[in-house]
């Protein structure tokens, strides 16, 4: 086992998220297989993915630090800073691109006045570029938590960004 570096930077995890860690990490031939569903523990105790929370993640699962980090930095599903109600995931690969991801993004862009990375102010949106989100066939797409949107247009666009207004709303 490596030597585990941690900053300290915020509350530790509660015992119910160590809890929910530990029996997911038991449920695992090999305990580093239970990393991403402890990250994702982490991230919906504190909206994030914190230092110390994946310092905690590593300590339960007796793995190095930086591996933790590895695999949070790698994956788009993952936050390291605070994100909007709804995070906007347009894809950025081939298909979606040559079918206008792009124009589309400077819609979002314009529409909710913040840049890719941003949140709107009233911590709503998040607006995002990934990469493939694997439905090619129906680009250009935006995922929006566990929902798929396909073959968008400003025109949908608009409207999927009201429906989810409401939707906080009500």
């Amino acid at each position: 086992m490596g030597v585990i570096f941690l900053k300290r930077t915020g509350v530790m995890l509660s015992e119910q998220a160590r809890t929910k860690i530990i029996e997911s990490r038991d449920s695992y031939p090999d305990r580093r297989s239970a990393v991403m569903p402890a990250l994702y523990v982490v991230q919906e105790e504190d909206g994030r993915l914190t230092d110390e929370g994946m310092g905690e993640v590593a300590k339960l699962l007796e793995m190095p630090y930086s591996d933790v980090v590895g695999v949070a930095t790698f994956y788009s599903m993952y936050f390291e800073r605070p994100v909007g109600r709804y995070v906007l995931d347009v894809c950025k690969t081939l298909s979606c691109a040559l079918l206008g991801a792009e124009s589309l993004v400077e819609h979002l862009s314009r529409k909710l006045g913040i840049k890719v990375g941003e949140t709107t102010p009233d911590g709503l949106f998040t607006l995002r570029t990934v990469e493939c989100l694997g439905a090619c066939g129906k680009a250009p797409v935006m995922m929006v938590g566990d929902t798929y949107y396909e073959d968008l247009t400003p025109e949908k666009l608009d409207g999927i960004i009201e429906s989810l207004r409401r939707e906080a709303q009500g």
